[in-house]
């Protein structure tokens, strides 16, 4: 499946999580440590829906949420 919404554009985007390690000065500590930094991907929230569209014709696309919640799309009752 490929995680790109039709309406606005999302797809997934590269990103990563530092992990540290040990207790922070202000609580009393020597300081935090960056342990690891590992690759991670962002996915936008796509869900399957049936949409009509401009010239009236009815297809099921992949549509971020937030382009349903803002209303850029006519769904069918």
């Amino acid at each position: 499946m490929s995680r790109i919404c039709a309406i606005t554009g999302k797809r997934p985007v590269r990103g990563g999580v530092i992990h540290r390690r040990g207790k922070s000065k202000k609580s009393g500590g020597i300081g935090t440590h960056v342990v690891k930094v590992t690759k991670r991907r962002f996915r936008p929230n796509v869900q399957r829906v049936h949409v009509i569209l401009p010239s009236g014709r009815v297809r099921r696309q992949w549509v971020c949420v937030k382009a349903i919640k803002a209303g850029k799309i006519t769904k069918v009752a």
